[in-house]
């Protein structure tokens, strides 16, 4: 943190900075249910209250809930000489409780997770489509004398605390990836802290005891109006309630793949040798393209080998089953299974063994980087001769995320394609180098290199005279190169569409430099995925 910034200021302020700015997204946060999503629902008849809105018949019945359903399974945890601060999970909710002894006057404090697996907000009554709701914390610490009986029972408050989740593995220096990231895994759980969320009633000793347990900064307690983790109200969304719910959307099948007759299977082979297919998901069925593609090819005898990479999946997932049976019949099947990918590490790991099982040749990538494109490589023999068929997409082959991703993927049989995965496979799987694709660009080598010179291309045509425009859609757009690039083709007079889903770094409007910028973002009932 002594080493300035790219922009001269010291990280120490930068990390300042930031900090002030995600509190106040968090509060824009917390103040968009409180202003927005609560009062939109209740005008749809879904409440959620508090205890104090209950009557005595009301509070009565969630009493018996409480004892028969959540007070058996809850675990109050004492802090004192004889138990010490207990461990706090992450993105975990709890309460903290401070109770007087009545018979000595000491005070004590205990601490009480609200547990996970019991429905967050409870129902209270439901009369035709209105239905009230109380979150279960509330009923948690509206019954706490249950808990800690001959106690007086001086405050409680909610808090959830956030760790630093993020791993670190010297991969050069291991001998044995998986095992070194199984037991990063596991430590993983106990990252420092780097964030306490508290309700903006917490009193001060409360969250004194706190601060000084978990070691945590003024500057990373962010004090919020209740409720805290709003992941549970994902919970209210399963409400049958269709009038609320967007309408069902039925994936088309891509015209090249449906089948000739009304009951018939297409030959999804011959569709792609007619011409190379691209997909727009979740607008064209996944399940009806790629899974399709890749069980006919699993099943056809035809076919000698199947090459993928995965990088996120389903639970269920049909891919690895379709791998799993070209494996099992006898087919030279690959699968680079990126355990890296961010929080589906533990899945990835066991995806990994089961395809090995199988008898599929797993790899894991290339030391130091995380495999993250999506590739599917299949080599058929075709008269006497062998014949590639390729699918490159934006999106992982999982067909859950499918369904609400947009995403674009192309089925070609591009000869000169063909090269270039078989080359880039071999290069993810064994110890080739290749210096240079025909007609892939790959990072980390040639992917921006080619991504300037398509940009100053159209700088070049704009000086020029001729047509010139350039369009890109991103998930952020951070890279300085990049966006120098931009800013040298909108000064030359280049009309730049850009599509962000996330982070932006370019400027829009800077005189004399992106004036002809526009940037984008598209919010809506899916996911912008493609790149």
């Amino acid at each position: 943190l002594a080493v300035p910034t790219n922009v001269g200021r010291a990280p120490q302020e930068v990390l300042a900075d930031i900090s002030g700015e995600a509190h106040r997204l968090q509060l824009r946060h917390a103040d968009a249910w409180t202003t927005l999503v609560r009062p939109d629902l209740a005008s749809a008849g879904i409440e959620v209250v508090e205890w104090d809105d209950l009557s005595d018949e009301e509070r009565g019945r969630l009493y018996e809930y409480f004892q028969t359903q959540v007070f058996p399974v809850l675990m109050p945890l004492a802090v004192d000489p004889a138990h010490p601060f207990p461990y706090i999970s992450g993105l975990s909710l709890n309460l903290a409780i401070r109770i007087r002894n009545a018979r000595t006057g000491r005070q004590e404090f205990a601490r009480l997770k609200v547990p996970a697996m019991l429905p967050r907000f409870v129902e209270i009554d439901r009369v035709s489509e209105a239905v009230r709701y109380l979150p279960l914390e509330d009923l948690i610490s509206n019954n706490l004398g249950d808990l800690f009986p001959g106690m007086e029972i001086l405050d409680h408050h909610t808090f959830r605390l956030t760790r630093n989740e993020d791993m670190v593995i010297e991969e050069d220096e291991t001998e044995n990836l998986i095992q070194a990231l199984e037991a990063e895994l596991l430590r993983r759980r106990f990252g420092p802290p780097i964030r306490l969320e508290v309700t903006d009633d917490m009193d001060e000793v409360t969250l004194d005891l706190l601060l000084s347990e978990l070691g945590i900064t003024e500057q990373e307690v962010y004090r919020l109006p209740g409720p805290l983790d709003l992941r549970g109200l994902f919970d209210l969304s399963k409400i049958d309630r269709p009038d609320l719910h967007y309408p069902p959307h039925v994936p088309t099948t891509a015209v090249p793949f449906q089948p000739a007759e009304q009951n018939g299977r297409a030959d999804l082979f011959a569709a792609i040798r007619g011409g190379d297919v691209l997909v727009h998901h979740p607008y064209e069925s996944f399940t009806t393209s790629v899974v399709a593609f890749l069980e006919q090819a699993a099943k056809d005898p035809h076919v000698l080998a199947i090459k993928q990479t995965l990088y996120r999946t389903s639970g269920d997932s049909p891919i690895v089953k379709a791998l799993i049976d070209a494996a099992e019949s006898g087919k030279q099947v690959l699968a680079l299974v990126e355990v890296k990918a961010r929080f589906d590490e533990a899945a990835n790991i066991i995806w990994a063994r089961k395809l090995e099982k199988a008898g599929v040749h797993v790899v894991y990538g290339l030391v130091g980087l995380k495999t993250h494109c999506k590739l599917l490589h299949v080599i058929r023999e075709e008269d006497g001769l062998l014949r590639s068929y390729s699918h490159i997409g934006t999106g992982n082959y999982n067909p859950k995320t499918s369904r609400m991703y947009e995403d674009f993927g192309l089925f070609t049989t591009d000869e000169q394609v063909g090269r270039d995965l078989t080359r880039l496979f071999n290069e993810l799987s064994g110890y080739a180098i290749e210096k240079k694709f025909k007609r892939l660009l790959v990072a980390p080598l040639h992917l921006r290199k080619g991504l300037l010179r398509h940009i100053d291309q159209e700088r070049r045509n704009a000086l020029a005279g001729k047509p010139a425009h350039v369009c890109i859609k991103v998930n952020s757009m951070v890279d300085e190169q990049i966006i120098d690039a931009l800013y040298r083709a909108s000064q030359a007079g280049v009309k730049v569409d850009v599509w962000v889903r996330g982070i932006c770094s370019l400027k829009t409007g800077i005189p004399g430099v992106s004036e002809n910028i526009t940037v984008r973002s598209i919010l809506g009932r899916y996911l912008e995925h493609s790149r």
